[in-house]
């Protein structure tokens, strides 16, 4: 068991999943890698615990893939930055929340595991800000 956590440290903040198009940000990583990041992303407050989260996770992912490179897409794993969502006043899972250059521009709470509808989702809040520049 030493040699095990050794090897392999603990890391209760990241779970491994069946794609790398979407990361995971913490407490630590999100100023960098969302609010000082220029551009679109999103970012899904989710819990591996949650049923609807385990069933958008696929379409999450095919979306990720559709949009990227134009926008990046995160998680944050609400069980562990328990003081993240709070801080974003998180009240169910999963909900995305869109930034653009820094500034929340849209949030959706439980979008239905469609792709149609999470695209529409993760893009339209970034369309409509284009539309008024």
């Amino acid at each position: 068991m030493i040699n095990e956590t050794l090897q392999h440290p603990r890391n209760t903040s990241v779970r491994p999943t069946s794609s790398e198009k979407i990361q995971t940000v913490t407490a630590i990583t999100f100023t960098r890698s969302v609010l000082e990041a220029e551009g679109p992303i999103v970012v899904e407050f989710m819990s591996y615990g949650c049923a609807h989260c385990r069933e958008i996770e696929p379409v999450l992912e095919q979306v990720a893939k559709m949009v990227e490179p134009r926008e990046k897409i995160f998680r944050v794993n609400i069980a562990v930055e328990q003081e993240l969502a709070a801080s974003y006043q998180i009240q169910g899972t999963p909900t995305l929340v869109m930034f653009l250059n820094h500034n929340e521009v849209g949030r959706v709470e439980g979008p239905s595991p469609a792709v149609s509808s999470v695209l529409t989702a993760v893009t339209q809040p970034f369309e409509s800000q284009s539309e008024t520049k």
